[in-house]
């Protein structure tokens, strides 16, 4: 892509058009984002508190599911408050410098959450081959570490796309066609030479969410192979059972996740709409459903909910 010629102008506030072309749409299509919003944030926001108060849930697996489950209050308080103020009271408007800390947090938050998923795995795979060990590995003190090396990769990774875009000039367009903002998303509305976030992109794509797909179908590939040579069919299915929620976890993270890179490569061969309908799905479901499959599969969380909820109505 060669430089283009600027103009005097460079815009620092943007307008977001929500879901281009369903615009008369927008009241009936936040119901979805509101419910879904909601679900999130008690569910996580219990996860979270189970987590804390109970002993029995001090385990590396559950304090890991309290990590996601942050993560996931995070990721989703990044973007639908601003898509609901959108659809609801028509508040379009955004500076470049907001619009820049969405994408950072967003991004940041999404690779973070990949790395969870990645150490869940791994706690996976230890409890299943070194089930006698599995405390003394994943000791309280290691977890620490894991999660603060989580937060800093994705820190680390994220942050030089600020003054990757806070160099570039904005003069083609000052209207954003989504209801949020996402690195790529800003960039291509720059008069200049993108190449480098482009590549950038790509680098930081590569080195942590394809790296952790990756990682985490080779832990289940070990995970397999230790699991079918188990010679109790009984322990092999509750070995399989407690990978259930992960693997679920996982497909609902990055199944749609997948798609949503493409998007930007093929656009113009798909309509806006589900362009940015696509992306928000990304953002909303797995929030949405990763507390109630933890609710529903396990059997642990599955009884502290119960005794909670009883213990409130008795």
């Amino acid at each position: 892509m060669t430089t283009l010629n600027h103009t005097d102008v460079s815009y620092t506030v943007f307008y977001l058009l929500g879901i281009p072309g369903l615009e008369d749409q927008h009241v009936w299509i936040s119901i979805p984002f509101f419910v879904s919003y909601v679900i999130a944030l008690l569910g996580n926001s219990l996860l979270i508190f189970l987590t804390l108060t109970k002993s029995s849930l001090h385990e590396p697996m559950y304090l890991f599911l309290g990590m996601l489950a942050g993560a996931d209050i995070v990721l989703s308080t990044c973007t639908v408050p601003q898509a609901l103020a959108i659809f609801w009271f028509h508040a379009q408007e955004i500076s470049l410098d907001r619009c820049i800390t969405q994408l950072f947090f967003i991004h940041c938050t999404y690779i973070s959450e990949s790395g969870i998923l990645l150490v869940m795995a791994f706690d996976r795979y230890i409890a299943i081959c070194y089930p006698l060990r599995y405390t003394t590995i994943l000791t309280h003190v290691l977890i620490g570490k894991i999660g603060l090396t989580i937060f800093l990769r994705s820190y680390c990774t994220v942050f030089p796309m600020i003054f990757l875009l806070k160099r570039l000039t904005f003069c083609r367009t000052n209207i954003l066609q989504h209801t949020g903002c996402e690195h790529m998303g800003l960039a291509k509305y720059a008069c200049d030479d993108i190449r480098i976030n482009i590549w950038y992109g790509f680098f930081v794509l590569m080195s942590t969410v394809i790296l952790d797909v990756i990682l985490i179908c080779v832990s289940y590939m070990l995970i397999l192979r230790a699991v079918f040579r188990i010679p109790s069919q009984q322990a092999r299915h509750k070995a399989l059972n407690t990978c259930g929620s992960h693997v679920c976890v996982i497909i609902l993270f990055y199944g749609p996740g997948f798609f949503s890179p493409l998007t930007h490569r093929f656009g113009h061969l798909i309509s806006p709409h589900i362009n940015v309908l696509l992306a928000n799905v990304c953002i909303l479901i797995p929030p949405m459903l990763n507390p109630i499959i933890y609710g529903i599969k396990t059997k642990q969380i599955r009884d502290q909910i119960t005794y909670v909820l009883l213990s409130k109505t008795i």
